[in-house]
């Protein structure tokens, strides 16, 4: 099965599970607005990707790892639409939750993918249960208060703001993670991965800072020049577009060097590539070949 479909059949599997029986009808429905149809799962695939290149033998568990941190990315997106943050009505080219369901339905469907991922983690693991706990805590801090994601939109009510800090909580913990738990879901050594993963955080960040300045409103599925409406730390604020681009590729670049030597190497520095070509905005991209 191609990793996309185990990421889409792991999700659907969740999220069944979760919204089966005692679940309160609208609350299931507005849980699958919010995951289906996704983005791009750059996350899991990260997951996925690191978990072969480690040789995985049994794709339980990384696949229920993939689902968490796809659930942990929703939950996060679903928050940072709220009114008290963003305040955004479009979001992977539908109706933000909140638009749809009201504001205490999207509350809830965030605290509920979080609950989620946890539960499907350690689920999978029942037959390994020694994994449970550094997959538990891997995940936790990349989404939690300190250095997680949690921190990242803490630092927006922030009056001095480390710029560093939070793009790299904001974005880079989640990858970090992703690429971090991948390893761990196999028994492997996660330590040599993680410099992959702040690599790629980082490359994200700014491909991001260049589709928010300079993208369309379809190519992101969601309103552009939030940073500059929302008075937040760019890139491109800081260096420009052209700076910002010449950043973007030498991230990219760093990030396919930091790929350990392993089989999978040459799928890693693939998806790397598919993706950060994917998040240059078309009129950018053009320009560039």
């Amino acid at each position: 099965m191609e990793i996309v479909a185990r990421i889409e059949s792991c999700l659907e599997d969740a999220i069944d599970r979760a919204t089966a029986e005692q679940c309160p009808p609208l609350l299931a429905q507005a849980v699958r607005h919010a995951v289906f149809p996704g983005g791009a799962r750059v996350r899991p695939q990260l997951c996925l990707s690191v978990a072969a290149a480690c040789s995985a033998t049994d794709e339980q568990i990384p696949d229920a790892v993939a689902c968490a941190i796809e659930m942990m990315h929703c939950a996060s997106l679903v928050h940072d639409d709220l009114p008290c943050f963003d305040d955004a009505d479009l979001r992977r080219g539908k109706e933000t939750v909140h638009t749809r369901f009201g504001e205490p339905i999207a509350v809830l469907v965030g605290d509920a993918l979080i609950v989620e991922a946890f539960n499907t983690v350690s689920l999978a693991c029942a037959h390994k249960p020694e994994r449970i706990a550094p997959l538990l805590s891997c995940i936790s801090r990349s989404v939690g208060m300190s250095g997680g994601i949690i921190a990242g939109q803490a630092w927006e009510s922030e009056r001095d703001v480390d710029v560093h800090e939070y793009h790299r909580a904001k974005t880079g913990s989640l990858f970090v993670g992703a690429v971090v738990s991948g390893a761990i879901a196999t028994g492997a050594n996660p330590e040599p991965w993680r410099p992959l993963g702040q690599k790629i955080g980082e490359a994200y960040q700014l491909a991001d800072d260049l589709l928010d300045a300079a993208g369309t409103q379809a190519e992101c599925g969601k309103p552009v020049a939030q940073d500059s409406s929302h008075d937040r730390p760019s890139a491109v604020a800081r260096l420009g577009i052209e700076g910002t681009m010449k950043l973007l590729r030498q991230t990219v670049g760093e990030a396919v060097a930091c790929i350990p030597d392993c089989e999978g190497a040459e799928d890693l520095r693939d998806l790397i590539a598919a993706q950060a070509t994917r998040l240059v905005p078309a009129k950018l991209a053009k320009a560039a070949a």
